[in-house]
């Protein structure tokens, strides 16, 4: 049997991953013509793709885009009773939108009929055979890690009768689950994935693009490894839950003996991140039960509901590069996630002025009636962003937080009798406030110095506080969404003796009714901007609507990845 040794070599070259330096071992020895590189990315459109799919999305294309090669879009279209066309259109959003495109879209199912083909070759070869022991039977057959499995009664038939009774399960004459054709391999093979598997199924069920026409299915492991030599890809690239499974992909290969360049698999570490849960059966799980308001809720670890929470690609990619590609599984802190967005977005958001908890605040002094207008930059390191007018009035409202009574020695922001400036706008001093029955403070009263105008004093005084401000008279009514990590605890995945969902983390979203600058209320969804002080925010993709805006928290400004960094 053919090996792939190399795979498992440590790297040899600096700055070098191993799956490059296999590559390049192959193109210097001439594996394949004329040094010949091809991929594939190969999702089961049965859900929506997540962060760990793009770490495979940002290797497999970026693999082809650097050694000028070719990787192939192929659905996995195996199991119909899973799989939607919803998916297919959602998968193909999704790699788009992190920047890539396929040289060929291609569906597993694009190839029943060769794959059906080599599944009767195996049949005449005596390297498989119908088997008519139930689902629970070929279980219990199969043996444990410590003891070998034994044969089924039905191993020993001959290639005749096989033939004949896998040609009458393609046309139906048995019931789902009467019968399947599994391998011939070996019932005592250590690696149990080697104890004569199944290749096809029985299954009923409508196929989202080939209809009723096949009422049998091959199974994964048989499909994957034709479909990629089919293809002509170079390197079948998988995570490391595959690698028990290499074994059974060279042996379909080696045994059809059809292809005079085939693939080879590759594994590498699949993506853990803090706080979520990446299984599919979990995330599915999530939406089908309405602990999540869909797919693209944006406290999912789909790509949908990153993008709708604000992430953009750059910071995904950014992301990708950094974790990087390891045959050793780890855990990653979702912090450096964050970093990631928070790099991207401080290069190119807009800052505006949004209050989430306003407070009133009323400037004695300022006269009644009066408007002045500050011509405010987007962006103060990038001019080609260009400004916006911001009105400024007699009545404000500012963040609740930036205001104390008493106030700690560290308290730098508005306090009785303590001057602070207003952004871009005036100096202004706290004079006294104003108190409900309840003892909340529902005003906040000001004096302000017209000799500040723009934020600045003439008399050269310096104020430590800088607060950011919307007018009453023109602030824009808005639904923000605060969110925060979907899971309480750090690793959900470990913890086995509760049900993952009761460690669902109940403020992973607040909603609040905040006050936005005039510029915002006319946005269009899916637009990124900074609130100055708070956080970055997206415009929400589904609920947003000019005159009636809807922004989403992607990420605080507080950095904490950046801290960890430092330290270590």
């Amino acid at each position: 049997m053919t090996t792939h040794s190399d795979a498992e070599s440590p790297e040899t070259r600096i700055g070098k991953d191993f799956v490059r330096t296999i590559i390049d071992a192959h193109i210097a020895e001439n594996k394949y013509d004329q040094g010949r590189v091809q991929t594939r990315f190969p999702p089961e459109p049965n859900g929506y793709l997540h962060i760990g799919h793009a770490k495979s999305i940002c290797l497999n294309f970026g693999l082809a885009r650097e050694y000028d090669g070719k990787c192939f879009l192929r659905f996995d279209d195996t199991n119909p009773s899973k799989e939607e066309q919803e998916y297919v259109d959602s998968i193909q959003e999704d790699v788009r939108w992190l920047g890539f495109d396929w040289d060929e879209k291609r569906f597993a199912s694009d190839y029943f009929d060769r794959i059906y083909a080599f599944a009767e070759q195996l049949i005449q070869m005596g390297k498989a055979y119908v088997d008519d022991l139930s689902a629970e039977e070929i279980r219990e057959y199969r043996g444990t890690l410590t003891e070998p499995g034994k044969p089924s009664p039905f191993r020993e038939r001959s290639a005749e009768e096989n033939l004949d009774l896998f040609r009458r399960m393609r046309a139906g004459e048995f019931p789902d689950g009467s019968r399947v054709l599994r391998a011939k391999i070996d019932m005592a093979a250590p690696n149990m994935v080697m104890r004569d598997p199944t290749l096809y199924r029985i299954k009923r069920a409508h196929h989202h693009r080939t209809g009723d026409a096949w009422c049998i299915y091959p199974m994964y492991d048989f499909t994957h490894c034709l479909s990629d030599a089919i293809e002509g890809v170079t390197h079948s690239i998988c995570t490391l839950e595959f690698e028990n499974n290499r074994e059974l992909y060279d042996w379909v290969l080696d045994t059809v003996a059809a292809f005079p360049e085939r693939p080879y698999q590759y594994e590498f570490a699949r993506l853990n991140l803090t706080y979520t849960v990446l299984s599919k059966r979990k995330l599915i799980q999530l939406v089908s039960e309405g602990h999540v308001s869909g797919w693209s809720d944006p406290r999912m670890p789909t790509i949908s509901g990153l993008r709708r929470r604000g992430y953009t690609p750059e910071a995904l990619r950014d992301f990708c590069d950094r974790i990087g590609v390891s045959k050793a599984n780890s855990m990653v802190d979702f912090a450096l996630l964050e970093h990631c967005v928070r790099e991207d977005l401080n290069a190119r958001a807009p800052r505006v002025m949004g209050v989430l908890d306003p407070v009133r605040l009323v400037i004695e002094n300022y006269p009644e009636g009066q408007v002045d207008e500050f011509d405010m930059p987007f962006h103060p390191e990038d001019e080609s962003q260009g400004s916006r007018i911001v009105p400024f009035s007699k009545v404000l409202y500012i963040e609740r937080e930036d205001f104390m009574e008493e106030p700690p020695k560290k308290f730098f922001r508005l306090a009785p009798g303590r001057e602070v400036r207003l952004r871009y706008a005036y100096y202004v001093t706290c004079t006294g406030v104003e108190k409900d029955a309840d003892g909340r403070i529902t005003e906040i009263r000001c004096t302000y110095d017209p000799e500040t105008k723009g934020g600045w004093s003439k008399d050269g005084r310096k104020v430590k506080g800088t607060l950011h401000w919307v007018s009453e008279a023109h602030a824009v009514p808005a639904e923000v969404r605060l969110y925060d990590k979907l899971f309480s605890v750090e690793n959900p995945a470990a913890v086995k003796d509760r049900d993952f969902k009761e460690l669902l983390n109940p403020e992973s979203l607040t909603t609040v009714q905040a006050l936005l600058e005039p510029c915002l209320a006319h946005q269009e969804p899916g637009w990124l901007c900074q609130f100055e002080r708070l956080g970055y925010f997206c415009a929400d993709a589904k609920d947003h609507a000019p005159g009636k805006p809807v922004f989403n928290r992607t990420a605080t400004l507080r950095d904490t990845w950046a801290k960890i960094a430092q330290k270590s």
